[in-house]
């Protein structure tokens, strides 16, 4: 896992982002359709159930290298990236909390092993490498997830995560922008590794499900938050970074 640059080019392990079956069920295309709950926000598919888990793996490992980027980074643009990251997984990840404590989803307190893999490339390196893993790495990743979301937006018909995936699609399109500010992105390289990802064995996609009784880590937000949760049906906190009213919660940050 991680990255390896040959003769300039980045080559990179992908798949956690970008697969509905990271839950590591090996199911065909269709079966991300089957129902698995009828709530009164809509029906729940498995596409839904994957998505709202797949949310909150990606803040877990994404929030905590935008603090590493603050303190690694060789550049403002950089810097600002780890920014966003940090700002921007921890509204969402609160929005993502609460519609899966609303659809009754479990949600993991540690990313997958991949994406603990892209964490520790990322950290391993320092000076302009740092900027450039740090850069080609989370365009791919943030590339990959912006189709999944579109395609759970556009077909999902419970309101809950469509309101996820909305807050979701504006948080990884920023992302995907402040990445390209950076000037270290390797377009050909990026969309290459976006369009033919590896295929990896379910155990290396998969984050491990909490312990039973575990307090859920809770992203702490910036002290002076931008980005925002969205209104959630029947919440009428959504639309601020509310408390999280968990408790214990171990918090990040």
């Amino acid at each position: 896992m991680g990255t390896l640059f040959v003769g300039g080019a980045l080559t990179l392990t992908l798949g956690a982002l970008a697969y509905p079956s990271m839950l590591g069920v090996s199911q065909a295309a269709t079966a991300q359709d089957r129902i698995i709950a009828q709530t009164q926000w809509g029906p729940l598919t498995e596409l839904d159930r994957d998505f709202v888990v797949k949310v909150r793996a990606a803040g877990l490992w994404e929030y905590p290298l935008g603090k590493i980027a603050l303190q690694k980074g060789t550049t403002p643009a950089v810097k600002t990236a780890g920014e966003h990251l940090i700002d921007g997984h921890a509204a969402l990840d609160t929005t993502d909390r609460k519609v899966a404590a609303m659809l009754n989803i479990t949600l993991p307190n540690v990313a997958s092993p991949q994406q603990v893999g892209f964490v520790n490339t990322i950290d391993s390196s320092s000076g302009q490498q740092f900027d450039s893993n740090f850069a080609n790495i989370l365009r791919v990743t943030h590339g990959s997830i912006f189709n999944t979301i579109a395609k759970v937006r556009s077909t999902t018909k419970n309101s809950l995560v469509r309101a996820l995936a909305d807050q979701a699609n504006d948080t990884v399109l920023d992302h995907i922008t402040v990445m390209e500010k950076t000037g270290f992105v390797n377009f050909d390289q990026a969309l290459f590794m976006q369009t033919t990802p590896p295929k990896l064995p379910a155990v290396d996609l998969t984050p491990p499900a909490p312990q039973p009784g575990e307090p859920m880590i809770v992203l702490t937000p910036p002290p002076n938050p931008t980005s925002t949760t969205v209104a959630l049906p029947g919440d009428a906190s959504s639309g601020s970074v509310p408390s999280t009213g968990v408790t214990p919660t171990p918090t990040v940050g």
